[in-house]
């Protein structure tokens, strides 16, 4: 099973570094998201059945209402790794933004809303971040490189016991 796993993961990575992709999954993955939680009356994003995903709830950085993100995901134990890759435009997404105002959040997986605190990656440990998430999704540091950018890694770590 675990080779089938990363037999996935690897073509799932793939895809998602094309062009094509990074062009149409802005416009089209949000909308898809949305549709599948609706039809399976569930709160787990289409990619959820695909990749480790989440739903991250962060208070916006200026309105101050509550955000929904679907973000793919990388476990580290009972924490998770989100990156910022935002289809590896040359912009951080807004929720890197929110997070760094608000480290307080939430995020939803498996219909389980669980708080959490984020913090940022910082460059003494980025290159070790760096590869432990390759290590599940191979190729994936490929968006920093396309998007010109230092793209945001957060640590997001349960608040409850």
């Amino acid at each position: 099973m675990p080779s089938v796993k990363r037999g996935v993961r690897v073509a799932v990575s793939r895809f998602s570094r094309t062009k094509f992709f990074r062009t149409v999954g802005p416009a089209i993955m949000p909308p898809l998201e949305k549709a599948t939680a609706a039809l399976t009356r569930s709160n787990r994003p289409l990619s959820g059945y695909l990749v480790p995903s989440l739903v991250l709830h962060t208070i916006g950085a200026k309105s101050g209402v509550e955000r929904d993100t679907e973000l793919m995901y990388v476990p580290e134990g009972d924490r998770m790794l989100v990156t910022g890759s935002n289809f590896a435009r040359d912009t951080h997404p807004a929720w890197t933004v929110n997070l760094q105002k608000s480290p307080d959040a939430s995020v939803t997986i498996k219909g389980r809303r669980i708080n959490v605190r984020a913090t940022m990656i910082g460059d003494e440990e980025r290159e070790a971040v760096w590869a432990f998430i390759e290590n599940q999704w191979p190729g994936y540091r490929g968006y920093e490189r396309s998007s010109g950018r230092i793209l945001r890694i957060f640590r997001l770590v349960p608040t409850e016991v």
